[in-house]
């Protein structure tokens, strides 16, 4: 069996062309002209996770009940929200007291 060698070149050719060039970066896939707006949920969603960590949905749970033995409406739809975001389940068993006995 012989043995051939072919030497690279300068690059003229296609192949080696393609491996020693670097692609001009383009647009991601997924990337829209339209401007990002900012969603508050999920703003106060993450910033609440980032503060309680993985008993952030707990944490909202605990705030929204408190919301409401104050009356507060407002701050109980608000971390009833927050609680949904981050686990239906528990945000679904808030209105109901038979589902939070169990």
């Amino acid at each position: 069996m012989s043995i051939r060698f072919a030497a690279a070149g300068s690059g003229e050719y296609k192949a080696v062309r393609r491996v020693l060039t670097t692609p001009a970066l383009t647009a991601a896939a997924n990337d829209v002209e339209a401007p990002i707006l900012e969603d508050a949920l999920l703003v106060s969603t993450l910033r609440h996770f980032a503060i309680h960590g993985l008993n952030a949905a707990g944490e909202a749970l605990r705030l929204t009940l408190l919301a409401q033995q104050r009356g507060d409406h407002e701050q109980s739809h608000h971390w009833r929200a927050i609680c949904r975001q981050l686990d239906r389940r528990m945000a679904d068993g808030i209105g109901s007291p038979r589902r939070r006995r169990r």
